[in-house]
């Protein structure tokens, strides 16, 4: 993680490299707002195919960023989703989100919206905010 004075912000080892000159997330008093986080993996920068394997992995890069930060999904308090197929993708999309946040016992709020294209070629990217 990269905690560099010169350049404010989290940057996790274990999540996707930022697509631009921005870090995973920002801390600011109790909160962490994260940047749009999608499925790429790491290592590889391949991007799974369908909605579904595509939902766990940018879940699983939250996870990441958010336990790099001092957090974790459960601390997650609002999340925002941007989906490219809205009509196709959102009951999958809400099948797979569900394995990770139903049993929570602090559920975040959540906005859904259809977009008509993302940065690289993904059906889902997330915007979140967590207690730090």
């Amino acid at each position: 993680m990269n905690r560099d004075p010169r350049k404010p912000g989290i940057v996790s080892s274990r999540a996707p490299r930022p697509l631009g000159p921005y870090p995973h997330a920002r801390r600011l008093g109790n909160l962490l707002f994260l940047s749009g986080i999608g499925p790429r993996h790491r290592e590889t920068e391949q991007i799974p195919e369908g909605i579904e394997a595509q939902t766990r992995a940018c879940i699983e890069n939250v996870k990441a960023i958010l336990e790099d930060a001092g957090s974790s999904l459960e601390k997650v308090v609002d999340v925002t989703v941007f989906l490219t197929n809205i009509d196709r993708d959102f009951a999958a999309f809400n099948r797979v989100y569900a394995e990770f946040f139903e049993t929570l016992q602090s559920r975040p709020t959540r906005t859904t919206v259809g977009v008509v294209a993302l940065p690289v070629p993904i059906s889902v990217e997330l915007k979140i905010i967590a207690e730090g």
